[in-house]
């Protein structure tokens, strides 16, 4: 099984949107679990995810104790993920 380079690009934006997804949720969902990823060898999960959080957050409203915004995170990625690959996809085809 060969892979090409458009593929094997397309699979990278794709796993990679994927990965920054399920990190945005494990930092949201971390307090829950009791899971502290501010210290130790965990708080290079806050570096990745916290600027892009914090710049949602900024733009969302107020909307009491609950924090929407690494679930606004996640949709925007989710949403830029479908648009890029489909992109690529359309793309790739056309060249072939």
């Amino acid at each position: 099984m060969t892979l090409d380079l458009p593929s094997l690009s397309i699979r990278l934006v794709y796993s990679a949107c994927t990965l920054y997804m399920m990190l945005v949720l494990f930092r949201w969902l971390s307090p829950y679990l009791e899971f502290d990823i501010g210290y130790g060898k965990w708080r290079w999960i806050c570096r990745i995810t916290d600027p892009v959080i914090s710049r949602v957050r900024n733009v969302l409203p107020s909307l009491g104790p609950m924090d929407f915004g690494p679930i606004a995170v996640v949709l925007i990625v989710w949403f830029a993920r479908v648009v890029i690959v489909g992109g690529m996809l359309g793309a790739a085809s056309m060249t072939r």
